[in-house]
């Protein structure tokens, strides 16, 4: 279920970089997928990831989770984590978590 309301495009950059596309809801259905395409990228040897969030509709508190767990996994590596074109709904969350100055570039 959680993938047919959830897409994840990726835009590969340089060696080490990509950018994740995400449109849709990410929720408690899609954190499981969210997570392994995350990790699948840094199995990869991909140091420096990028989520375009501008299609992005919903953010729950188990999306940010996964946000926050792949920074920290990334920050340990000498990589980064980074949240581009946030959603008005990205916006919102980010700024009630305090997180939008650690994660939007």
């Amino acid at each position: 279920m959680g993938r047919k309301e959830f897409e994840i495009t990726e835009d590969k950059r340089e060696n080490d970089t990509v950018v994740l596309i995400l449109k849709g809801r990410l929720n408690t259905g899609s954190a499981d997928w969210f997570q392994f395409k995350l990790e699948e990228a840094l199995k990869a040897g991909l140091k420096n990831i990028t989520l375009n969030m501008a299609q992005i509709e919903f953010l729950s508190s188990t999306g940010i989770r996964v946000i926050l767990k792949m920074y920290k996994q990334l920050a340990e590596k000498g990589g980064k984590l980074g949240i581009e074109c946030p959603s008005e709904c990205v916006k919102n969350v980010l700024g009630m978590t305090a997180l939008e100055e650690m994660l939007v570039e």
